[in-house]
């Protein structure tokens, strides 16, 4: 897992990488997945690069690929996933992958095309074969005697002609024979009509078998027209209207001794069309089950190919031509493991000299590197959503593990609550390799899949933070015998029925002897869920318990600080800063604590009525005064009050001017003009200043760390002005920020207790089997509820909150998160998990 702590050390190193074995020993580093590779030639034009035809000729490939997976999609066939993960291809292997993939495109274009063809002409015969069946029809029955004229119908059948009258004018009577698109009949019917000043008459009836469209590739019911007409110009008229109306027109024989040895001859062309069209579909089938067998591995080579080139796009060459230098962000410990990939490189292409690995120094900051698992990588993306880690400062992400459960936790404390968010965060846990759940489009399930062990925890600490509250679904359990004594007061005070009758409640005194037998053995007496003042009790605990624990929070936060300073070698931040940062906070917040854990030990119930108020104490202790209606919680109270708050303002300016003035006069000490030693360039066009030309001193003064930063000593007060008046005002706004824990977790306990009042209250109406039958859909009622509004909207609110007081109140405390991830070149999207 690497240090989680801490980022990782990071150096900037070279690669000087031969020519002939460039390509296996990128392709190694990329299989390992252990560097960052930094762009060598920014203002070079990507078509101008040295390996843009090789870039090219993976686009061109991949083109190919793109009308192979379209094709199988067009097949009802989803190409799969690679099974494995193949190797870049080398430059021999990619040539057969090319030629070898542009033939099958070739012969499956071919293939496809001929299909097509072939469906589209069976279409056609059989779209004839209806027409000359349904036109035979119109024109060889005979019509009754007397019948008189009527407009024609979509479902006609009487013949055009009388057949006496046909024999007179069969000379001049054509005939204009298709298919037209249903939608469009009623439209081409009228024009006809009007276009032709009805010197035609027209049939018009639905086709038995719906058919394939060829323009929207769906099945319709086409309709079969038959028009004769006489004139050859109403003629000319028709075949041009029915040319606009997209209408497929087919040869209509005049006599029907023809029509029958056309229907006959279509017979025949269909039956031999149809064996070869069956031919073709299964060698067209044959050729999309290789395409399926290859297409997912030949995608994965070229794509890593492709990715490969474009690294060496990256890479400039050396003053001799020879060999290509590359500059790479790597973490220290994987350097061995670097030398081992590009010596394995080196072999695998058969080069007789060897690629080798070189640290380069630099003064620019290195890319940060926490490795994570699947445990820790819920909590560090919180992290990394306020901002990314500065180079090896403090990670806030182990801390969060913790404390970001427990603060979630005291706002959504529900025992009944948390366990189900404890299974459905388990039950995530347990199937976590399904493929079903890792495989999910949903966008909101896969960040509750990612977070399964944030909820995991979040359900656990609730169900502990229930336990303490004594609230399981809004109803107290008594695990342990209650401490309060109701029979012990009744002997003592002896109250009598009527007393009873006339007093709904009843109070009992701490003050007599038996009442109360001392503290609770976990959490709060399930006796305070009975008590009318029992909201009262409530928010004074829940209040100071906020108050407590966001102190202890933030103080924390300062501590991390150190770490800070101690790493980056910054000791005099500890005197200047985190030293006046402790005194301003714990002399007056966490003397405010002292006094909350004073008043509570020090007053027992007898006393309690005497005991003082330690707001107005802590009011008085700002003003410089003392009340003497309230009394003091110790002797010589006023006195420590008074120097505490004088400690806390004299903390104030060592922290605004204690910095800067030591860094001013640490610069004017050290104002001493730079060697500039002759440096020869690298790389070939390496410009002065850049990070392969570093002087010794850039190294030696560790350019990365925030000192280096701040040249101005106007910068640098401005920045530490802005640090002090955010620290001092943020301890007073922070600390009141912390009373959101008191108050989500009573409204959390008042939303639960009104639910079940309100609604699952209502089946233990009655203890009848009609009770029971109204319970089903009252308690059905009631889960809903508690998962949409206590689980998913109660919870969301709750982890929004915990997510700005780490952000807010306790990151900034010791947090930069101005740094930058470390991305580096991998195959594999998971590399450092």
């Amino acid at each position: 897992m690497g240090s989680l702590f801490r980022s990782e050390e990071v150096c900037l190193a070279q690669l000087f990488l031969q020519s002939a074995s460039a390509y296996s020993c990128i392709s190694e580093l990329g299989e390992r997945g252990l560097l960052e590779f930094r762009d060598l030639n920014p203002k070079v034009s990507p078509f101008q690069r040295r390996f843009v035809g090789e870039v090219r000729r993976c686009e061109e490939m991949e083109k190919t690929f793109t009308f192979l997976q379209q094709e199988l999609r067009a097949a009802g066939r989803v190409p799969g996933p690679c099974p494995e993960s193949p190797r870049a291809p080398a430059a021999r292997e990619a040539l057969r992958v090319q030629e070898q993939s542009e033939q099958l495109a070739q012969e499956l274009r071919e293939v496809s095309r001929n299909h097509a063809s072939l469906r589209g002409r069976l279409r056609d015969l059989r779209q004839c074969l209806h027409v000359l069946r349904e036109g035979q029809r119109f024109t060889s029955q005979p019509a009754p005697l007397g019948t008189p004229p009527r407009p024609p119908a979509l479902s006609e059948r009487e013949p055009i002609l009388d057949p006496s009258v046909h024999q007179h004018l069969e000379r001049k009577i054509s005939f204009v024979a298709g298919v037209i698109h249903p939608w469009r009949v009623t439209a081409f019917e009228r024009l006809l009509w009007r276009a032709c000043r009805g010197y035609l008459v027209a049939s018009f009836v639905e086709m038995p078998e719906p058919m394939e469209d060829p323009a929207t590739g769906e099945s319709i019911t086409w309709v079969i027209f038959l028009i004769s007409y006489w004139g050859e110009q109403i003629g000319q008229k028709i075949r041009k209207i029915s040319d606009c109306f997209h209408c497929q027109v087919y040869t209509y024989p005049e006599s029907e001794a023809s029509r029958t040895e056309a229907i006959t001859r279509l017979h025949g062309q269909i039956q031999e069309l149809s064996v070869t069209l069956e031919e073709t579909e299964k060698y067209l089938a044959e050729v999309l089950d290789r395409v399926a067998q290859v297409l997912p591995t030949w995608r994965v080579q070229v794509q890593k190919m492709k990715a490969i080139y474009l690294v060496l796009n990256q890479c400039s060459f050396d003053v001799t031509k020879k060999c290509l230098i590359a500059e790479v962000w790597c973490p220290v410990r994987d350097l061995t493991q670097v030398q081992e990939a590009l010596r394995q490189g080196s072999y695998q292409s058969g080069s007789s000299v060897e690629c080798f690995v070189q640290r380069v120094p630099t003064s620019e900051s290195p890319p940060t590197l926490i490795r994570t698992n699947k445990f820790t990588a819920g909590f560090q993306s919180i992290v990394d959503a306020y901002g990314v880690a500065s180079y090896q400062e403090v990670n806030p992400a182990p801390y969060a593990i913790i404390t970001f459960p427990f603060i979630f936790a005291i706002m959504f404390g529900d025992v009944g609550h948390g366990l189900l968010m404890f299974l459905f965060a388990l039950w995530m846990v347990l199937y976590e390799d399904s493929p079903r759940l890792r495989q999910g489009t949903n966008e909101i399930w896969l960040m509750f899949f990612e977070g399964r062990y944030l909820i995991l925890l979040m359900g656990a600490f609730s169900i502990y933070t229930g336990f303490i509250y004594n609230e399981c679904f809004s109803k107290a359990t008594a695990i342990f015998p209650s401490a309060w004594s109701v029979a012990t007061m009744a002997n003592h005070s002896s109250w009598s029925p009527a007393y009873l009758a006339t007093h709904p409640s009843l109070t009992l005194d701490p003050n007599v002897t038996g009442v109360f037998q001392g503290p609770y053995p976990f959490g709060i007496d399930p006796i305070w869920s009975l008590a009318t003042n029992h909201l009262n009790f409530l928010n004074s605990f829940k209040m100071k318990m906020s108050v407590v624990l966001g102190i202890v929070h933030m103080g924390f936060g300062v501590v991390l600080g150190v770490f800070n300073h101690v790493h980056f070698q910054q000791r005099h931040r500890l005197v200047l800063e985190f030293l006046p940062e402790m005194i301003f906070l714990l002399a007056l917040f966490g003397y405010l604590v002292f006094l909350i854990f004073y008043k509570w030990i020090k007053f027992s119930a007898a006393e309690s009525m005497v005991a003082p108020s330690i707001l107005i104490h802590f009011i008085d202790m700002f003003l410089f005064t003392s009340n003497a209606e309230n009394l003091p919680l110790y002797p010589g109270q006023v006195p420590v009050q008074m120097v505490l708050v004088v400690l806390a303002l004299a903390s104030v300016p060592v922290l605004l001017l204690g910095t800067p003035l030591y860094q001013w006069c640490r610069q004017g000490a050290r104002r001493k003009p730079l060697a500039t030693g002759e440096q020869e360039p690298l790389l070939e066009g390496q410009e002065a200043g850049n990070s392969v030309n570093a002087t010794t001193e850039d190294v030696e003064s560790g350019g990365h760390s925030p000192d280096a930063k701040h040249l101005d000593f106007a910068e640098i007060f401005m920045h530490q002005a802005i640090h002090t008046i955010e620290y001092c005002l943020g301890c007073v706004s922070n600390t009141a920020s912390y009373l959101r824990l008191w108050a989500l977790s009573l409204a959390h306990a008042q939303l639960s207790e009104v639910l079940w009042t309100m609604v699952m209250r209502n089946g233990f109406v009655g203890l009848s089997y009609v009770g029971g039958v109204v319970l089903v859909p009252v308690f059905a009622a009631f889960a809903v509820l508690t998962v949409a509004i206590l689980l998913v909207m109660e919870g969301l609110s709750a982890f929004l909150h915990a997510l700005r007081l780490h952000w807010v109140e306790f990151q900034n405390k010791f947090y930069v998160g101005a740094g930058y991830k470390l991305c580096p070149f991998a195959f594999a999207p998971d590399t450092w998990e």
